[in-house]
């Protein structure tokens, strides 16, 4: 079987332009198609954009100027149908017997021989006034971003989402085939080939003084930086000593960062040493927790428990998918009072030998669903049960 895979970037390795957006999982997604599903595999990508930029910034200042709405380039029809004549092109020449993408983009507009498969963290519906980049939308690109959902979803052969949260919209608002729509979530962004008892180990070294969370995510506010600080900070209150690491963003704070926040900025995790600091920090982290508003499938909570970490965040997106509480973590309503996680982790601290077995359960569900070689094989098994 042999795989082309396309991307509107350059998904060949870790560090080239635009691979280290969406975490890299372009580039995690081609390594794992690579390792478990192709015999050869085929990039198409980066993909170039030839709307001028001249006409963009005009429409952009039309829609901001006149009506107080965002357009946004990337539902664009002519932009994605310049993508899809770039991949046929490419094809033309090919002997791949599989399209694979990423995203939508570039295959909405496709017209191939080859199926065409995509493995993406949401549809066009779930973004809508959900991530703040999508809000406030003018209806040219509403309507642009729906018509290329629905136009991806009917040229598929297989529309494989990371959640059921993602899955279901498909179905449920663009009338997708449910025979056709499947579920796989991601695996983690950070290499880890930790036994059993090396797992063991980290979690007894775990002290029980202090607490340490630890906070990972570049968007302080819609990660719910705010409320992990609340959290970290009512702890301490209730005699809890507790630490919280950040990483990715600076704390936004009224006055001065209290002394129990460890602020360390951003850590690249495409250098060795980028990817050994997160490692390490994550290691000695007895919770992570990212209390989000808004999230898809945020791969850092099967980063953590790839290292035997448990994770606090919400019941948005496709958080549930990857966090089921009492396995590896918990989730919790966005408005949730922080006393709810304060909580669950005194009770977990108070019970510590229930803190110890959830960090071996969170490793398990680690080494069964979230990482990219079950990912993998999963999608191999797709693509054998429904292109055959």
């Amino acid at each position: 079987m042999k795989i082309a895979y396309t991307t509107t970037y350059n998904a060949r390795s870790l560090g080239t332009q635009g691979c280290n957006e969406w975490s890299g999982t372009g580039y995690y997604i081609a390594q794992s198609l690579k390792h478990q599903v192709a015999s050869d595999i085929e990039y198409i990508g980066s993909l170039k954009n030839q709307l001028t930029l001249k006409a963009r910034l005009k429409l952009k200042r039309h829609y901001h100027e006149l009506f107080h709405k965002t357009y946004i380039k990337t539902t664009e029809p002519i932009l994605l149908k310049n993508y899809a004549n770039q991949v046929a092109k490419k094809l033309a020449q090919s002997d791949a017997n599989i399209i694979f993408s990423a995203t939508v983009d570039p295959i909405a507009y496709l017209e191939c021989q080859q199926p065409i498969i995509f493995w993406a963290d949401a549809t066009f519906a779930n973004l809508i006034d959900f991530y703040p980049q999508y809000s406030n939308l003018c209806q040219e690109s509403i309507s642009n971003g729906h018509l290329m959902e629905k136009t991806a979803l009917q040229k598929s052969k297989l529309a494989i989402y990371s959640s059921e949260w993602a899955a279901q919209t498909a179905i449920e608002y663009y009338q997708a085939d449910p025979a056709k729509v499947k579920v796989v979530p991601f695996g983690a962004n950070i290499e880890s080939s930790k036994t059993l008892y090396e797992v063991k180990d980290l979690i007894e070294s775990r002290p029980l003084n202090p607490c340490k969370l630890l906070f990972i995510g570049v968007d302080w506010f819609r990660k719910g930086g705010d409320l992990a600080l609340k959290v970290a900070q009512e702890l301490n209150n209730l005699g809890l000593s507790t630490e919280l690491t950040v990483i990715g963003s600076q704390p936004i704070v009224e006055g001065s960062l209290p002394s129990f926040v460890k602020p360390l900025g951003f850590i690249r995790k495409s250098s060795r040493e980028g990817q050994e600091k997160i490692h390490q920090l994550i290691s000695e982290s007895h919770f992570l927790i990212l209390p989000s508003l808004a999230d898809c499938s945020p791969i850092v909570l099967c980063e953590a428990n790839s290292l035997g970490v448990p994770c606090l965040s919400t019941k948005v997106g496709g958080i549930p998918t990857i966090i089921k509480t009492g396995l590896n973590g918990a989730t919790f309503d966005k408005e949730a009072d922080i006393s709810e996680y304060c909580k669950y982790v005194i009770h977990l601290f108070t019970n510590y030998n229930e803190y110890k077995n959830l960090a071996l359960s969170a490793f398990n569900e680690y080494q069964t669903r979230l990482n990219w070689k079950v990912a993998g094989r999963t999608v191999k098994r797709l693509l054998v049960d429904n292109l055959n």
